[in-house]
């Protein structure tokens, strides 16, 4: 018996296992757990970077402040004291020749030529040329009126001569008919009695025309003259217009009368929107009034100084003092000079001080307008006293104090003053060697914790 054999049947495949279905979330839905960690993440990082920029800086302030603030200082010295006044200075010229504007009678000028500031300059000259076209056309005009005026004299000096010719002829024949008249009159006793009525009233009449006759020609003489007087009077007239011109036309050219260098003043006529700026010299196309100062002639025989002096050292000069002079194009060389003129104060409150004109005594051909110099007057010399520098002086409510270093602090000590300059105080009060300071230490301590400020407390 035969056996068939047996097949078994394959296998199938195996499947993986189905993961689990999620259940769908809603469209547009997020989860908040993760929302809010990011939220809160954000507001961390936020937080951290605005405290830093806000505290970082103030923090670093605060370290770097807490060093002690350095006070400056010196020391009160004993000795011998030279009181000076310093200051800086231009040189110029002296005893200048002022070049004006010439008064025309007319409005403003314009300037043509001038000069270059520092030019030399010799005797005649031209400095300053201004603009002559009104005048020239001025001159025109009385030349014109001129010539006119002198034919009106030539008419009427003219008709005069023919209305004396006229009335001489008429004065002749007047008389000739009162001769003739009296010439009938004669042969009146042998005459009709009409007919020497006739003759004796022909006689009065020739009389009487002659008579009217010389009264006007008299008058028609004085009318002439009269005429001819007005001419001549209008004449007169153009002709000081004429002059007038002429002499403004001369005069609106300027020339150096000595040898000299120019000097150019500020043109005034500038407009300055701000204060302490700079007004510009004359220049050619300016527009000038009459009467203005255009520019200088500088004595170079008679050199001067112009320099500015602090209102504090005003007191300390007088004219004639002694000037130690440095000029910085001559080093090496000291020139001597002398107050020779002090001006009034002005500047601003800050910054008052006045004009000092120094008279060098020792010129030398190679010095120029323009030049820098430094002007030292000793007003004073003191001998065996203290001093200080000028800035560790302080002035409050009548008081004059210094304040003197104790250790790591100072205190006030009120000190009388005895002299004082710009650079240096003389004063009694206080001891040799011991150390002031040159500024206030409560506005500077004020001052920096100001502009430093406190870092605040980071606990709660």
């Amino acid at each position: 018996m035969s056996s068939t054999p047996q097949i078994a049947p394959a296998e199938s495949p195996r499947r993986p296992p189905e993961a689990p279905r999620r259940t769908p979330r809603p469209e547009g839905r997020f989860p908040v757990k993760r929302l809010v960690f990011g939220l809160v993440v954000v507001s961390a990082l936020g937080g951290a970077s605005w405290y830093g920029s806000k505290y970082g800086v103030t923090a670093y302030r605060t370290i770097v402040s807490s060093k002690e603030i350095e006070i400056p200082t010196a020391t009160v010295q004993r000795g011998d004291v030279s009181l000076a006044v310093t200051a800086k200075g231009e040189i110029r010229g002296g005893d200048p020749e002022v070049m004006t504007a010439p008064p025309t009678g007319g409005g403003d000028m314009h300037i043509t030529t001038l000069a270059q500031s520092g030019q030399p300059v010799k005797d005649g000259d031209v400095i300053v040329q201004f603009d002559t076209t009104e005048q020239e056309y001025k001159l025109r005009e009385a030349e014109a009126d001129l010539a006119e005026a002198e034919q009106h004299i030539l008419q009427a000096t003219a008709q005069q001569s023919a209305d004396e010719e006229e009335d001489r002829y008429a004065l002749s024949k007047a008389r000739s008919d009162v001769q003739l008249a009296e010439l009938e009159a004669r042969k009146n006793p042998i005459l009709p009695a009409i007919t020497a009525r006739q003759n004796d009233l022909g006689l009065t009449n020739a009389r009487d025309h002659l008579v009217q006759l010389e009264s006007n020609l008299a008058n028609r003489k004085a009318g002439n003259q009269a005429a001819i007087a007005i001419q001549q009077a209008g004449k007169s007239k153009v002709e000081s217009q004429a002059k007038t011109a002429r002499e403004n036309i001369q005069a609106m050219t300027l020339k150096a009368k000595r040898a000299g260098y120019v000097a150019l003043r500020q043109n005034q006529n500038v407009g300055i929107s701000f204060y302490g700026a700079t007004l510009p010299v004359f220049q050619v196309g300016d527009t000038v009034r009459p009467g203005m100062a255009i520019a200088d002639i500088l004595d170079l025989k008679n050199w001067e100084l112009e320099a500015d002096v602090g209102e504090l050292d005003r007191g300390h000069l007088s004219l004639g003092q002694k000037v130690d002079v440095s000029i910085i194009a001559a080093p090496g060389r000291a020139f001597a000079g002398h107050v020779k003129e002090l001006g009034a104060t002005t500047g601003p409150p800050w910054d008052r001080h006045f004009e000092c004109r120094i008279g060098l005594d020792d010129p030398t051909p190679e010095l120029r307008p323009g030049m820098s110099a430094t002007i030292v007057v000793t007003t004073d010399e003191m001998h065996n006293v203290l001093w200080l520098p000028a800035q560790a002086l302080f002035e409050s409510d009548g008081r004059t104090y210094v304040y003197v270093k104790s250790g790591k602090s100072f205190t006030t000590k009120d000190v009388a003053l005895v002299r004082r300059n710009e650079t240096r105080v003389v004063i009694t009060g206080v001891e040799q060697g011991q150390e002031v300071a040159l500024a206030n230490p409560a506005e500077m301590q004020q001052n920096k914790s100001g502009a430093t400020g406190a870092m605040p407390s980071l606990a709660k």
